[in-house]
This record gives C-alpha cells, structure tokens and sequence, in this order.
C-alpha cells in the first residue's frame, strides 16, 4: 500500500479484517516512484493512489521482482502507462465508483464558498473585522452553470445546480445523459458553453484530448468574470494561462481541488517547508482564489467503499475471479461515466 496515509491504514485495515479478506497489508507513506519501487518486491499486488507514478520504468521493476496486480484505489488511472502494464502482464484495476457524491458536495462547496467569500469572511472575524467590505457575492439562481462532463459527478453537480438553484444548466460530453436532457440540461458544443456559462465546472478524465481543455485559447472565449471549478484532474487545465486569465480579470473567482503539479505537494505538510513551485505560489496569493489539497474524495462513506473495493478486487484476482474493476482501455475510451470532446 504506497502513499498511505494514516486514514488510508485504519480503513483499510478495518475492512480486511470485519470483511474477513485476510489479507498480509504492509503500507508505506512513501509515493511509488523509481527510488521506491524495490519497496515492493516479492508483492504479488500492489495498492497505489493518484499521485503515484505508474510509468514504464516502475512497472517494469514491479513485474521483474513477482507483482501481478496493480490495484488502484481511486477511480482515475491517467497516471499508468496502460500499454506498458499490458506490454508486461500486469492487471490494472481502480474503483471507478466509490462516491460520486463526495466529490460532487465539494464542488458545490467550493463554488459556494468563492460566491460568498468564505474564507475572507472567517479570517476578518476571526480578526474582529465585522465589516461586509469586500464581501459582496452573488445569486446563483438564474445564472449560467456549464459542466465539462456528465458523468456520475458531473451529472449529480448539473442536477444539484439545476433542481437545488435554478440555475440554467448547459453541459458538454461525447456521451449525452437523456435522463439529464429530460429535467432540462441542454447539451452544447465546448465553445458555447464557455462562452455562456457564468460558472464552469470540470469533471472528465484527463487523456490526451482533454489535456490543457482549459488554455489561452478557451479562456479568451469564456464570459468576463466566470467562475471556473476543477476537481477531476489538475492537467486539464493550462496553470499559467489561468493566472494570466485571473490578472487580466476574464476569470473571476477559480476553485482547484487538482493541480497540474500537485504530486510533490498535496498530501504533505510544506507549513515549515519553502513551496518553489512559482505558479502554485502565485495561485495562492490571489483572493479570489481557493486551492484545497485534492480531497474532494475525503468522506467516511468514500474511504470505507474505497477500502472495500480495493480489498474485495485484490481477493477476486487471488482466486482467478472475473475482475469487475479491471481498467482495460484508456479513459478516452467511453466506459459508461463519461468521455468528453476538447
């Protein structure tokens, strides 16, 4: 179990033992990378997260020294080289559904929280400032909301921001829900609904195509003053492009649960430590910018499926069963959640 955090350990381990898989689980804080692979060895399977790197190289050094399964306990897999676990005999699984609505509650939590200026507002009372200066929020009934994505969570953030809001809901995606279309979500190409959307929120995998979706290029094309959201994958966005799209005022209020370079620094205490990563840095110093540590996922009733599935997948290859979770293709491929057109 690499890149396991003390709440990783007790739920997991819990559920090895009140679901009786009796597993032998030996977990380690560190990341899976080149310096940490032999940590691995004689493993038949190992249990990775979404910031650990899954490339050729460590795959290779994990078939070499016995491991035959790489389990995944998160639902992305953008960082495994699929061709090389392929190339090599590795099964690759994930738990593509452990709670969408985790996620989903955060993204609505994250746009709340930037509407209303939470944050600010905590730390001027905090500091005896009652004044409502600089507060100054707005309706989300009867604004725009776009959504990149209708899979399980984008499809439960349109319904939340279409029936809980009243907002106008427009969403994007090569696989249309008709269940969405029918409570009123009008699917519209990328460009339209940038261009009309007060809030865009982003939830498709990160491939190829959907690498930088949002660049200068997009971010031209979005209405002055959007609110843009990203809780999938930090890669979809271009970093750079949004500072300068925040300086220049076309982005008004930016909530990142992902970041494009969030593996050496989500999941760490840097409180004490110097953060040398310059867009980072600058991201944080803007107020109208919210950046949390990639926990959207963070629930009780996430962590418990997580660990069930995860655990439960592991026994099913052990004893040669049909693998439910087996990741197969890359996610571009459609595979019932969602696959969407940059």
């Amino acid at each position: 179990m690499f890149s396991s955090r003390p709440y990783d350990r007790r739920f997991l381990a819990r559920a090895n033992e009140e679901d009786g898989f009796g597993h032998e689980l030996l977990f380690f804080d560190a990341r899976l990378e080149d310096a940490t692979v032999r940590l691995a060895e004689g493993s038949p399977a190992i249990c990775a997260f979404v910031n650990d790197d899954l490339g050729r190289p460590v795959l290779a050094e994990l078939a070499a020294h016995d491991t035959r399964l790489i389990a995944l306990r998160s639902a992305g897999f953008n960082n495994v080289d699929l061709s090389a676990a392929r190339d090599l005999g590795l099964t690759v699984t994930h738990v593509p559904d452990y709670s969408p609505y985790a996620v989903a509650e955060f993204t609505i939590a994250l746009a709340l929280a930037l509407d209303r200026h939470l944050s600010r507002a905590y730390t001027h009372v905090r500091e005896g400032n009652f004044s409502l200066q600089g507060l100054l929020g707005f309706d989300l009934h009867g604004k725009t909301a776009g959504v990149v994505g209708t899979g399980k969570i984008g499809g439960i953030v349109a319904e939340t921001l279409l029936k809980g809001f009243g907002c106008r809901v427009l969403a994007h995606d090569l696989f249309p829900n008709d269940r969405l279309r029918q409570l009123g979500v009008e699917y519209v190409g990328l460009d339209e609904l940038l261009r009309e959307s007060d809030l865009v929120s982003l939830h498709c995998p990160l491939t190829d195509d959907t690498h930088h979706l949002v660049d200068r290029r997009s971010i031209a094309v979005m209405k002055p003053g959007v609110m843009l959201i990203n809780t999938s994958r930090g890669g979809l966005i271009d970093t750079g492009a949004v500072i300068d799209g925040l300086k220049s005022g076309r982005i008004g209020n930016l909530g990142l649960d992902v970041y494009e370079e969030e593996a050496r620094y989500f999941y760490e205490d840097y409180s004490s430590r110097l953060i040398d990563d310059d867009e980072l840095s600058r991201l944080l110093t803007f107020p109208n910018v919210i950046v949390t540590s990639h926990q959207g996922f963070f629930t009780r009733e996430a962590l418990e499926q997580i660990a069930r599935t995860t655990l439960s997948t592991v026994r099913d290859f052990a004893e040669g069963r049909p693998l439910a979770n087996e990741v197969r293709s890359r996610p571009d491929a459609h595979d019932g959640r969602h696959g969407v057109a940059a």
